[in-house]
């Protein structure tokens, strides 16, 4: 139904393949956030060319946001012959570190053996190539469509997002009447529709105690083992219980249906800035811990925080001298997008049509920009489909298969018509 749509994806391959290599070649990484305005206003300036009109917006007063690492959005807009829906695609434009253990150059673009390799190829720099050439080939075979497309390209979703679409979304950017449906390119497999993601709350939990000569401890009160007792009942009790605790949500991996907390740091008493020296003989007086809590449907904020609070009241009971400080880093509720939804039947219409197969429907175990766009936005028509598998992203070399760019862009390509023209191909 769709014979010269998807055509027009297939002469376009070599393009796309081009494009994502381009985008590899901006080392945009996060932190700090570097090369972001460049492969911003490379984005900007080739939809530009395509009729596009192109904003770039600074995500001012969010972390990170300095005149040397400026926060640069890009938000493009193409208006259709007449009135109708906006479909947004959102890709975040920011990676991660390369870290070690590369057998290739991590911002060289590297075309061999049917893939892209590089950091971001995977995650995302491939779902926005395939994005763009999806939109560009749509345009040319439908050129009277109605309604509106909008690409941008966001920073920071690696730490947050609240420089990029929390920004954006702050200032209307993902709410109706702008836009009606949203469709991220995250790397969740070409077959799969991901619907939405678990609750996370990350926290910073400090243990008070005395400062005193390392000699004599006695006369001091230490917080490093007051942060062990924390500890221990977090295994004991804590852990145990999480565990036990299951969703109906479609999270992948299997192991990600249940409740999780990780600890991803801890730090207390002498710091280790006395190297090459010698550290001072002090009783510490401080300890830090900071938890990532990931949370089900099913489970309340409020009670996945008391959780943690009781079992820290509860020391401060018992313990001598047990004191403590809590402190909220980020807190994001769970979110699924419901399976009739329109960009959610739209997406899945042309996995069928491309696949000839029904989706898998799944949610992803960690967040992504979806969170803004649904508790800022308060737009619930989102979803993530892209190309890339989600084990390779942040890994050494780090690659996308050519393939399945192409055939994503096709399927998001389908489901555009689906949205805009209500799929009549053609």
């Amino acid at each position: 139904m769709h014979d010269q749509l998807l055509n027009a994806i297939d002469a376009r391959t070599d393009d796309l393949v081009a494009l994502t290599a381009d985008l590899i070649r901006f080392p945009t990484v996060n932190p700090p956030g570097e090369a972001y305005r460049p492969c911003a206003e490379y984005v900007g300036e080739r939809l530009k060319k395509r009729g596009f009109g192109i904003e770039y917006v600074r995500g001012e007063g969010s972390p990170g946001d300095t005149d040397r690492y400026p926060r640069i959005n890009v938000v493009a807009r193409f208006d259709g012959r007449s009135p109708g829906p906006c479909v947004h695609f959102n890709s975040h434009i920011d990676v991660v570190e390369a870290g070690e253990g590369w057998s290739l150059d991590p911002f060289a673009g590297i075309v061999k053996d049917g893939r892209v390799y590089g950091r971001g190829a995977c995650d995302m720099k491939g779902g926005l190539a395939a994005s763009i050439v999806a939109v560009e080939a749509f345009m040319a075979t439908y050129p009277d469509f109605p309604g509106s497309i909008e690409i941008s390209g966001t920073v920071d979703e690696e730490s947050g997002g609240f420089g990029g679409v929390a920004h954006l979304a702050k200032l209307g950017y993902f709410s109706k009447p702008k836009v009606d449906h949203v469709i991220i390119p995250e790397p969740l497999n070409k077959e799969r529709i991901c619907l939405g993601h678990r609750g996370v709350w990350w926290a910073e939990i400090e243990t008070k105690g005395e400062i005193a000569h390392g000699s004599m401890p006695f006369l001091g009160d230490n917080a490093v083992r007051h942060m062990g007792a924390v500890l221990a009942a977090f295994e004991e009790e804590l852990f145990p219980a999480l565990d036990r605790k299951q969703t109906k949500m479609p999270v992948v991996p299997e192991g990600a249906r249940r409740s999780t907390m990780n600890i991803n740091s801890i730090h207390g008493g002498q710091t280790e800035d006395f190297r090459p020296g010698l550290p001072s003989p002090n009783v510490p007086d401080w300890c830090r811990l900071t938890i990532d809590r990931r949370f089900l449907l099913e489970e309340k904020i409020g009670d996945v925080k008391s959780e943690v609070t009781s079992i820290l009241d509860r020391l401060k009971r018992e313990r001598p001298k047990f004191d403590y400080q809590i402190r909220d880093l980020m807190e994001v509720q769970p979110t699924m997008t419901e399976r009739d939804a329109p960009v959610v039947k739209a997406v899945a219409q042309g996995i069928m049509e491309i696949f000839d197969r029904e989706p898998d429907y799944v949610i992803s175990p960690g967040t992504y920009d979806q969170k803004h766009v649904a508790r800022i936005g308060h737009l619930y028509d989102c979803i993530a489909y892209g190309p890339g598998i989600l084990d390779l992203a942040h890994r050494p070399d780090e690659w996308v298969g050519i393939e399945d760019m192409v055939q994503s862009a096709k399927v998001m390509a389908v489901g555009l018509d689906v949205l805009l023209r209500g799929g009549r191909g053609g």
